[in-house]
């Protein structure tokens, strides 16, 4: 091990026979948390190329269980985000595609930081069982198109082990370990194909655009080193996704968007990458074919009926999506005013994602316990008029005592004197 640290730390290419040593070495604990800390510190500073980043990648997934899919009829695709603020594509995104034919089996995480995961705001909706036996996961995706559930223990504990470890060695910001993490858990869950939701800006991960694509670019490389077609549309997290930011707020937001009342970011972006999704799945020839089927199955509402069908299958109360107001609601809805004029020229992410968070909408730690009703309501978007006065958004929390939290928010919304020019919500598609 030590021979393997020094040449990672003189710059060389590891071999794959010691990539391989280490993960099995580590994994067993065989190799002591002090030499791994060196060795990820070593590929901190000096990197990896594409065939380390795909070794490590393939070491890592075979660490644990894999998930054979093959008994799944068709083409399966998997969708999956770097995550963000406001980010509730997968519940628009998969009824979508599979309602045009599609099979999605996902497997998601938990949400730790400013917002629940998709599996949080499955949640919100009584009865909703996210832990399925594989026999069971399956056999949904053969029968409706689309199952997602929570990820089992026993795939990639490599990863486990290592993410824990960069967590507290400042190791966790570089680009072949973040796209290895990635990319070996979304290998192991047995998908033929995978779509790469990259964000970037202040609510994100990746804070600029060319970081996001550095990190992009690298997944789609071990992907399709690995042998899974393998793309990535890159995605401004500069403000929340769509309007709802919160568990049950999101999930009102998705059923009003499968039902054609969603906000024009959530729209473009499920139109977009499920257009992508649709020709990975083989089952159009174009990208436009693809945009112009998801687009149809909003305005008939064959994705609306098919998010039901996921729901009722994984034992969820569907009457809480035929009737969202039955979904829990906050005590306390508090206005967040604005005090000047102006155009809104940015909402800060990350503040509006904290602040959600210290409302009670996200953990701080995996212990802690999620708020479902809890969040903001975003009133404005980008691009928007804003007068003295006008509601900017609104707080929804069961805590009292939250005016500093409040005053966090309303001094998320950036305004500027001249009118603001909107860019699409994808800047960029790597494949």
């Amino acid at each position: 091990m030590v021979d393997i640290i020094e040449r990672k730390r003189d710059g060389h290419a590891l071999l794959e026979e010691e990539i391989r040593f280490f993960v099995n070495g580590y994994v067993s604990g065989e190799i002591p948390d002090y030499q791994a800390s060196a060795l990820a510190m070593a590929i901190y500073f000096r990197g990896m190329d594409a065939k380390e980043t795909a070794i490590l990648t393939d070491a890592m997934m075979h660490s644990g269980e894999t998930i054979d899919l093959s008994s799944i009829s068709g083409i399966k695709v998997d969708k999956h985000s770097t995550g963000g603020v406001g980010d509730k594509t997968s519940l628009v995104l998969g009824p979508l595609v599979s309602a045009c034919g599609g099979k999605l089996a996902k497997m998601s995480g938990r949400g730790l930081g400013h917002t629940g995961g998709t599996l949080d705001k499955m949640e919100s909706v009584p009865g909703m069982q996210i832990q399925r036996t594989r026999e069971q996961f399956i056999e949904q995706v053969n029968d409706i198109g689309i199952a997602i559930i929570g990820q089992t223990a026993s795939i990639d504990p490599a990863d486990k082990k290592l993410y824990a470890l960069r967590d507290v060695t400042a190791t966790v910001e570089s680009i072949p370990l973040i796209a290895s993490s990635i990319m070996s858990k979304k290998l192991a869950a047995g998908s033929d194909a995978i779509l790469l939701d990259v964000k970037f800006g202040s609510g994100a991960f990746m804070k600029t655009l060319e970081k996001a694509q550095e990190l992009a670019r690298a997944m789609v490389e071990i992907g399709n080193h690995l042998g899974r077609d393998t793309r990535a549309i890159l995605t401004d997290m500069d403000q929340p996704l769509g309007l709802a930011v919160g568990n049950a707020l999101e999930v009102k937001e998705a059923i009003a968007t499968l039902q054609g009342k969603g906000p024009r970011d959530l729209v473009e972006l499920a139109i977009h990458g499920g257009g992508i999704m649709l020709v990975q799945s083989k089952l159009v020839k174009t990208e436009e074919e693809g945009r112009e089927k998801i687009a149809q199955a909003i305005k008939d509402g064959s994705g609306y009926r098919k998010l039901l069908a996921l729901f009722k299958a994984q034992g969820g109360d569907i009457s809480y999506l035929e009737h969202p107001e039955k979904l829990p609601s906050a005590k306390y809805v508090i206005p967040v005013k604005a005090e000047k004029q102006g155009y809104l020229r940015r909402i800060d992410s990350l503040v509006i994602g904290l602040g959600a968070m210290k409302l009670g909408a996200g953990r701080e730690t995996m212990d802690d316990v999620i708020d479902m009703s809890a969040g903001v309501m975003l009133e404005k978007k980008v691009g928007d008029e804003v007068k003295k006065g006008d509601v900017l958004c609104y707080c929804h929390t069961n805590k009292e005592g939250v005016d500093e939290i409040v005053k966090e928010i309303h001094d998320a919304f950036i305004l500027d004197a001249k009118p603001i020019k909107v860019a699409p919500i994808v800047h960029d598609y790597i494949h």
